[in-house]
């Protein structure tokens, strides 16, 4: 067991969500971890943590999957949000699911999972959200309209959400990734586009390392509880844009 406290990590299957989870449990903290596939998470051979596959989206199986936690390591501490979904495309070609399920990913279940545990926190005087956001949330790309538009807009919320939970000693956090080398590019079709987007990723001796996102993630949250780092953009040196 450990004296730390629990931290929750969505999407934690692969990249920067099972990076974020190999990191915060080397410091000793006890995790839930959630994601669909749970063979991944299993996989990583974590002390102190409850899995469960779940979709971010199913808000009574996280809600239950928190309930489960805090029986065995106490109340949540930090919510890291941090399943998303990036299909990249014109507007005019993009899949209408995918527009549904980026929106549905990126934006509304960070909201729905941090409602889950905005009330705790507010009780304790103490607690952080941290949303995963991009750097595609503060400029606009070719081709990543809607995808644009998801990151823009949980930009907006983890800002207002900040200002709602500050007078209750809350911390509310944005990490804004530039290219990382992750899967998140599962949900782009082979063409032009993701052709385009490997050529300049290529171009720029390649992306961040999951672990780099972790490591600024960790530092941010130990940071003492009255100093919130508002927002945190980490992305490759040679990335221009």
């Amino acid at each position: 067991m450990t004296d730390k406290p629990l931290v929750v990590i969505t999407g934690a299957s692969s990249g920067i969500g099972a990076e974020t989870a190999r990191q915060f449990s080397a410091a000793g903290y006890p995790l839930l971890l959630i994601a669909r596939r749970l063979e991944p998470m299993s996989e990583l051979d974590l002390p102190n943590a409850v899995l469960r596959a779940a979709d971010a989206n199913d808000t009574q199986a996280v809600a239950a999957a928190i309930r489960d936690a805090e029986v065995q390591f106490g109340p949540v501490d930090l919510l890291l949000n941090n399943a998303g979904m990036m299909a990249l495309s014109s507007v005019v070609e993009q899949d209408p699911q995918k527009v549904q399920a980026m929106f549905d990913v990126n934006c509304v279940a960070p909201m729905k999972n941090a409602q889950l545990v905005i009330p705790g926190m507010i009780e304790r005087g103490r607690g952080t959200i941290i949303n995963i956001g991009s750097i595609a949330g503060k400029q606009l790309y070719g081709d990543h309209t809607v995808y644009n538009g998801t990151k823009y807009a949980i930009h907006a919320m983890t800002e207002g959400l900040r200002r709602e939970l500050a007078r209750h000693g809350v911390r509310v956090v944005l990490v804004a990734p530039g290219m990382v080398d992750t899967a998140l590019l599962s949900n782009t079709g082979e063409g032009a586009v993701l052709d385009g987007y490997l050529s300049y990723k290529e171009s720029i001796g390649g992306g961040l390392r999951p672990e780099h996102v972790a490591r600024a993630i960790l530092s941010t949250y130990e940071l003492p509880q009255e100093v919130t780092l508002r927002e945190v953009v980490v992305a490759p040196t040679g990335q221009d844009a």
